[in-house]
């Protein structure tokens, strides 16, 4: 390694997620941060794009909706995880916890050298309305809805309600990948290892 060169930070800060759990408020029997999340969410997003396309006439990019899942938490390194309650409170705390997202994006973006900044504004700050943010909400609410399954698997009771919500919010989503997934792999959640083999 040349010691003149320029070091850059934000592959550093990334690496960083692996110390922000998620879950605050709640007991956890098996504790979860956000790098684990983001890849989870990555895989079922990346899923819901392939059953969109396979079977429901979609034309989105998988490798493009899992890219930007991977990347979809990643400004919780500055700003930590702000519980779900906390963070839709109401539509002030929504709107200032959205302008410090923003700002903390653009922070992990300083820590980049020029010539990249663009490249990966372009995957940090992508459109949540769109087809891949539609998608990547639905896994993010999947994984919200496996965690329950596995703590409730493992006994914890903590997670009873919040199942029952996030069941109701993702049978609110209209989009047809999503009761597909639901239809076909999420059950296989509540089996052990003996059951899956």
């Amino acid at each position: 390694m040349n010691k003149n060169s320029q070091q850059y930070s934000f592959f550093a800060f990334l690496s960083r997620m692996r110390h922000i759990y998620r879950w605050s408020l709640m007991r956890n029997v098996a504790s979860e941060n956000i790098q684990e999340h983001s890849l989870q969410a990555a895989m079922i997003a990346h899923a819901l794009a392939l059953i969109k396309n396979k079977y429901f006439e979609g034309s989105v990019n998988p490798e493009k909706v899992a890219l930007l899942a991977i990347f979809h938490d990643c400004n919780e390194t500055i700003t930590g995880d702000l519980p779900t309650p906390i963070k839709y409170y109401n539509p002030e705390i929504s709107r200032a916890y959205k302008s410090l997202e923003a700002v903390s994006k653009e922070k992990l973006l300083s820590l980049l050298p020029e010539d990249l900044k663009e490249e990966y504004r372009s995957i940090l700050f992508f459109d949540e309305e769109s087809c891949e943010g539609q998608l990547i909400k639905a896994a993010d609410r999947i994984c919200a809805y496996i965690k329950c399954i596995e703590e409730l698997k493992a006994g914890n009771g903590e997670f009873k309600k919040a199942e029952q919500a996030i069941l109701k919010k993702i049978n609110d989503i209209t989009l047809p990948e999503v009761k597909y997934f639901m239809d076909h792999f999420i059950e296989n959640f509540r089996l052990t290892l003996d059951e899956l083999n």
